[in-house]
């Protein structure tokens, strides 16, 4: 029987208690020993369940507050000094870091926040600057974790952020680079190797996915020089055995040199890796145990044991049986609990699903070489699943190039929309959605479960509605929003709308921080039933004058934000989707929404980590499922788009492609960083670079903003120059998104003064 591994387990709670407890703590409703004591019985609930489940390499310090790459800046001493000077305790600081602070301690920004490579998980950016001294911190969180699991009678792996990665993913504000941490960082992890095993630790994880990257010489020459430094040191103090794991993708770039470095392990993605298998097939060491990914950690679906016996018997060709680990592609922190959760759905559904402790037990069933489990996962497979959709078939065969060309060209479209809508320069206007009181969400829950009827439901957003428009209007806002308040979710909403999609009660996944997501399934061909958004923008612009925009989600975030279909192309099921939100599209044109934002937050999401499969595998779809929606939209009509925390610059090209006609960026966080990507690139696209982080609760000050726009204004035409926040306000209060928007408005006025000033002067 092969040994069986997991590399992170989900940590937000089957109910999202973490969630509810961190926000309980940030409102002073608990304490800090109440919300450790949630943490733990979480970590220790995560540590059962793999252990009733035999796995055998049970990892600790997955867990986290907030994020792992956070915990390793803490771990490390290498938190910027502007939070510690707060002079708050460890897990305020810690929390400061993670999402700003703003109160009698001072006033601080949070740490810049970026996508986790090809995932909807979000990673804290580490900062580095030359007066930063990394240095073990005491009484460290991996001590702590691995001490806990050994009163379960557990003997854990501790897993760590691996120091390449850790340094590849750091910003660096001084002369200082990552070669000059190397020594310190080093040290503070072969001391920390040391404390481990004096508790009774055997091996030590280093968690290395910036390995799947394009890596250069420079890079190369990084990891080499991190890791002979940290295993002569852990080798020539310790007995220690040495886990390398990577995922995400396969490590072309250096597996020679992986393999010379001797570890005692090393894990490798053969789900998204496209490369792992002919890469052990060219050599693999023979005392090395091979932690295989074969069980996708990132999609619900069930694995296909014959497909998996298949993928085993070629691994088998190259390593031996008994140095083979059966694990999962990556962490199943991107997976829900548990389907045991989900009473809604029919056992017929259910079973063609895997959570991540169903995962569990296919990792184990696996190994065991279960020939009844076995059999029955054949008769699955046997079974149709879904039947196509004629319909939508016929559709997508009859799309031609036409369909993904808007005319006339943007050159064009922008005189005629600046006499259309005769906006003031900094044109100001927020992303969408405006905060989710609990009566909103008590008014959308009672509807569902049918509580109240539909015009009691229409009367009470309608009401809801009035008051945005009234308040939009009363900041003198230029464009407005109808707020959103039908909606629970960017996605869900949509899907929940479109023949093909399934829902679940209970499958939440972390996104960031408290955030979790609930990212519907794709179970067959994808089709609109009916207008989804049509009388909410309708009612919403029938109450005021100023143009409000009709807000949808973009066919590519859709996607990116369910679990995909696994038995076709996600070009297809992109195109399925665009072609339903451009019916919608054409809908709100009909009925005279004269502004659409079609966002596309998720657009860099699936962007492949290796730039030579960037238009190959995903752009060349990607950007025209976009078009797809809106190329036969009238000249008049003007078509924003969004997208939030990802990196942009080395895309910015093809997303001036998407041919919108407005694009607002997440930008606060990496410090507008984007303009001189569009400056460079002669962006023609209309933009609005977010001038405040939304996802802290710190309210902008006037001042803070018109510095944003003035470094705006130096690198984008103030003719192409919008006003908005980073992204939607759902997550804020009512009191801080008032002030915030008061600010925002002052501030455009302010350089729209200045503007007209300095024109006057010429």
């Amino acid at each position: 029987m092969a040994k069986t591994a997991v590399t992170g387990f989900p940590r937000i709670g089957k109910k999202r208690e973490l969630k509810f407890a961190s926000e309980k703590f940030f409102k002073g409703e608990i304490n800090e020993e109440e919300l450790q004591a949630v943490a733990k019985e979480l970590r220790f609930y995560g540590w059962k369940k793999q252990q009733e489940a035999g796995i055998d390499f049970i990892p600790s310090n997955d867990f986290s507050f907030y994020d792992n790459v956070l915990d390793t800046a803490f771990l490390l001493g290498s938190l910027p000094s502007r939070y510690v000077k707060l002079g708050l305790s460890p897990l305020e600081t810690y929390f400061a870091a993670a999402h700003g602070y703003q109160g009698n301690a001072g006033d601080v920004k949070a740490l810049p926040m970026k996508k986790w490579f090809n995932t909807n998980y979000h990673y804290l950016v580490p900062e580095l600057g030359d007066d930063t001294k990394i240095q073990l911190a005491e009484n460290s969180k991996p001590v702590r974790e691995f001490s806990e699991a050994l009163c379960l009678g557990l003997k854990t792996l501790p897993a760590l952020t691996g120091l390449y990665t850790f340094l590849h993913l750091a910003s660096y504000t001084g002369e200082k680079k990552a070669e000059d941490f190397i020594d310190d960082a080093v040290n503070a992890y072969s001391q920390l190797a040391l404390q481990l095993e004096a508790l009774g630790a055997e091996w030590i994880i280093f968690s290395e996915p910036a390995l799947v990257l394009d890596v250069n010489e420079e890079e190369k020459s990084l990891f080499l020089n991190i890791y002979k430094k940290l295993l002569s040191k852990i080798r020539a103090e310790t007995k220690l055995k040495i886990l390398l794991n990577t995922f995400f993708g396969d490590i072309r770039d250096l597996y020679d040199e992986v393999l010379s470095l001797g570890f005692d392990g090393i894990g490798l993605d053969f789900i998204e890796g496209k490369e792992s298998l002919s890469l052990i097939n060219k050599a693999f060491p023979k005392n090395t145990l091979l932690f295989a990914g074969i069980v996708n950690g990132k999609n619900i679906w069930r694995a296909n044991y014959e497909n998996k016996l298949s993928l085993l018997s070629e691994i088998k060709k190259s390593v031996a049986e008994e140095n083979i680990v059966i694990a999962p592609s990556c962490s199943l922190l991107h997976l829900p609990y548990t389907t045991s959760l989900e009473d809604k759905l029919s056992d017929e559904v259910k079973t063609h699903f895997a959570f991540a402790e169903e995962k569990l037990c296919e990792l184990k069933e696996l190994a065991a070489g279960d020939d009844a489990a076995f059999a029955e996962n054949k008769k699955l497979f046997a079974r149709e699943r879904v039947k196509k959709n004629p319909q939508v078939q016929t559709a997508l065969l009859s799309l031609t190039s036409d369909d993904f060309i808007r005319k006339p060209d943007f050159d064009i479209r922008e005189k005629i929309q600046k006499k259309e809508f005769n906006l003031p320069l900094f044109p100001t206007t927020t992303i969408g959605s405006f905060p989710q009181t609990k009566d909103v969400r008590a008014n959308r829950a009672a509807y569902k479960k049918g509580q109240i009827s539909r015009e009691e439901y229409v009367s009470f957003n309608q009401k809801k509605i009035d008051e945005c428009i009234a308040l939009q209007e009363k900041l003198d806002l230029d464009v407005l929003v109808h707020g959103e308040f039908e909606r629970n979710d960017m996605v869900e909403y949509f899907g929940s709308q479109m023949d093909g999609y399934i829902f679940t009660s209970n499958a939440w996944v972390q996104s960031y921080g408290t955030r979790c997501v609930k990212p519907p399934v794709v179970w067959g061909d994808v089709s609109r039933r009916s207008p989804m958004t049509v009388e909410w923008s309708v009612y919403a612009q029938s109450r005021t004058k100023k143009p409000v925009k009709g807000m949808l989600t973009g066919p590519v975030t859709i996607l990116n934000w369910s679990f995909p279909r696994e038995d076709i192309s996600l070009k297809e099921q992109a195109q399925q989707i665009g072609l339903a939100i451009r019916e919608e599209v054409l809908d709100l044109e009909a009925n005279g929404i004269r502004i659409i934002q079609i966002d596309e937050a998720a657009l860099r999401e699936k962007l492949p980590l290796r730039k030579s499969d960037w238009h190959s595998e995903y752009l060349d779809w990607a950007i025209p499922a976009f078009r797809l929606v809106h190329a036969k939209v009238r000249a008049e009509t003007q078509i924003h788009t969004h997208m939030c925390y990802s990196e942009f610059n080395d895309i910015i090209r093809e997303i001036d492609d998407m041919d919108a006609d407005v694009i607002t960026f997440e930008a606060s966080r990496s410090d507008l960083k984007i303009l001189d990507a569009l400056n460079e690139a002669n962006f023609k696209t209309e933009v609005g670079p977010g001038v405040y982080d939304i996802h802290s609760p710190r309210v902008p000050s006037v001042s803070e903003i018109t510095g944003a726009l003035n470094k705006m204004r130096d690198k984008v035409p103030l003719e192409k120059l919008w006003v908005n926040p980073d992204c939607g306000l759902k997550t804020r209060g009512e009191e801080e998104t008032v002030r915030s928007l008061s600010n925002l408005v002052e501030a455009a006025k302010i350089l729209r003064a200045e503007s007209i000033f300095f024109d006057k002067a010429v």
